[in-house]
């Protein structure tokens, strides 16, 4: 009985295109998951947009404990648009439904809310809710101390 070297090397590797097709799979496989458990493209946008107003709400809440003045953070959920201290401003992804609940005093015109925050850190509160297909993101600012926080919703409209 031989041994033939050649086949016993064959025989215990893979080949390259075996190995890219696995990579693939599992590429493949990893898109789907995230698309499932985190609803997808929409769920990344919602998430982001809901982190990106926090951080401008805290960054106009420092600039009021700064500057000794209060300080309006704007948000008008139709024109999906926001406006925080020393004139920054952004949009809102589209897609999806959003909402702010405040002080209906300190609106300067219908439809827009406003979070004001006070030279003390505080706030006069609010919260900004981005939902799209049964869940989604809400931005609280809590009115006495002005601790903004950005938590998922289940369930959402």
């Amino acid at each position: 009985m031989r041994c033939d070297l050649t086949s016993m090397v064959r025989a215990r590797g893979f080949s390259l295109l075996e190995m890219l097709l696995v990579l693939a799979l599992v590429a493949a496989a990893s898109l789907l998951a995230m698309a499932a458990f985190g609803g997808g493209m929409r769920g990344i946008r919602l998430r982001t947009a809901a982190h990106d107003v926090a951080a401008q709400l805290r960054f106009t809440r420092a600039v009021a404990i700064s500057s000794g003045e209060p300080q309006d953070f704007l948000v008008d959920p139709r024109a999906r648009r926001w406006q925080a201290a020393k004139g920054r401003h952004g949009r809102l992804p589209d897609g999806g439904d959003l909402e702010f609940t405040g002080a209906r005093e300190l609106q300067p015109r219908d439809g827009i809310g406003t979070v004001r925050f006070f030279p003390d850190g505080a706030s006069s509160g609010g919260r900004l809710r981005l939902a799209a297909n049964g869940g989604g993101w809400d931005v609280d600012v809590r009115w006495v101390t002005g601790e903004v926080r950005v938590h998922r919703i289940q369930d959402a409209p």
